[in-house]
């Protein structure tokens, strides 16, 4: 089973990868990964404003409907978490499309991930922040269940062509398919553990492909970057490779480093269908594929634990960031006393008008190597660079005196 992947986030226009896997991929499925744990607070608040949103609309407009006749011709099935907190009205806007072009497609949808229902229940069990140990917050938003591959590989099995589930593990929507085409039983944890580590690659699209590689400077074409292939066998081994023609590069290192992304202990990833062990993964370059290609093997699996990661939005206050450049002698210097100064008049006017102060805030001059911190290598003359950035952001409970931090950033220009 090929499984061609595209990662939809603000980074990539959503239209360029489908064309290059949908004729360039020979693949069986089509799957889309939308969801970070930011895009549910903003699908969130899409919903608030108008019921019929809160999915991701490019799965739909940019994504889909140039190409759902194509789609639908080569027989390519499509997984995608594009529905957010609404896969429902992700589904019904999908089949206005389908209806449009005049094709019939069998579209299904995985719920059972929104738990507010239970949030007053929540509420009394006594739970805390894991890091801060703060209290089960008043304003909760949304609260949704990573749901596991199950449900994606039975829709598939009751014939869907297309599946929007809502907010589920990355890795599922790759390992659904690979349980519906290979049969694999809940019990053959290598399996999935395997299949799992297949969606954990591709599951940020084109970082598997140099995208984000720290070699950077050793991968060709970022216009054209390819993005992800992985041909799966029976028994768990996969290759994984980009569309010819394309950009990017395949090799060890760009995989090893997608491999330990966010990982956590290699030895105990935990996901709803299986406890993974990928610290024996053997990832070998093959010879002879335009762009690379590398096989990867050795993934272990256990029996998942009996709990369920939960993904939770609540309003917190408000937010703003200021950018500013800033050039000349002392650029840096010059910086830090500018972000200072909007800070301590933004401060007085709020003790005017009896207004808390901020939250938190946040000063950093991009080009002092302030994200280095001890670590940060100083000019040799001690004037350091003749130009720098302040990057100044500030969170405040009132919407009202961020707007007055907003208004202070432009008079800085002149009078600071």
């Amino acid at each position: 089973a090929g499984c061609g992947y595209r990662a939809a986030n603000g980074g990539f226009s959503p239209a360029p990868p489908v064309p290059q896997l949908l004729y360039g991929g020979k693949l069986d499925f089509l799957v889309f990964d939308y969801l970070s744990e930011i895009t549910m607070s903003l699908l969130t608040a899409a919903k608030a404003r108008s019921p019929v949103l809160g999915y991701t609309p490019d799965f739909v407009s940019a994504a889909m409907a140039p190409y759902i006749k194509d789609i639908h011709r080569k027989g390519v099935r499509v997984i995608s978490n594009a529905g957010g907190i609404n896969p429902l009205a992700c589904a019904a806007a999908l089949q206005e499309v389908a209806k449009k072009a005049d094709v019939d497609l069998k579209i299904a949808v995985v719920a059972g991930d929104d738990l507010m229902s239970e949030k007053e229940n929540l509420k009394g069990t006594g739970i805390t922040d894991l890091e801060s140990g703060r209290q089960f917050p008043k304003s909760i938003h949304s609260m949704n269940v990573y749901l596991g591959a199950r449900p994606i590989s039975r829709a598939l099995d009751l014939g869907a062509d297309i599946v929007v589930t809502g907010r589920c593990v990355d890795s599922g929507i790759v390992l659904g398919p690979l349980i519906h085409s290979f049969g694999w039983n809940r019990d053959e944890f290598d399996l999935l553990a395997a299949g799992s580590l297949a969606g954990h690659l591709i599951e940020c699209g084109a970082q598997c492909t140099g995208g984000i590689f720290t070699d950077w400077h050793a991968v060709p074409d970022w216009h054209n970057i390819g993005f992800p292939i992985v041909e799966c066998s029976s028994e768990g081994d996969f290759i994984l490779s980009k569309p010819p023609d394309t950009g990017g590069l395949i090799s060890f290192g760009t995989v090893a480093e997608q491999l330990v992304y966010e990982l956590g202990n290699p030895r105990q990833y935990l996901l709803p269908d299986v406890t993974c062990d990928f610290s024996e993964v053997s990832i070998t370059e093959i010879p002879g594929f335009d762009g690379g290609a590398v096989k990867v093997h050795g993934a272990k699996g256990s029996p998942p634990s009996t709990f369920y990661k939960v993904n939770a939005t609540y309003l917190d206050g408000f937010r703003a960031t200021a950018v500013c450049p800033v050039g000349g002698p002392k650029a840096v210097e010059k910086g830090k006393r500018t972000a200072e100064s909007i800070l301590q008049r933004t401060r007085l006017i709020f003790s005017q008008l009896g207004y808390e102060d901020y939250s938190a805030v946040n000063i950093q001059v991009l080009g002092s190597e302030d994200t280095y911190g001890p670590h940060a290598r100083r000019s040799i003359d001690g004037q350091g660079p003749r130009e720098a950035v302040i990057w100044l952001a500030v969170h405040h409970k009132q919407k009202e005196a961020v707007e007055i931090f907003s208004r202070e950033i432009a008079p800085a220009g002149t009078g600071m």
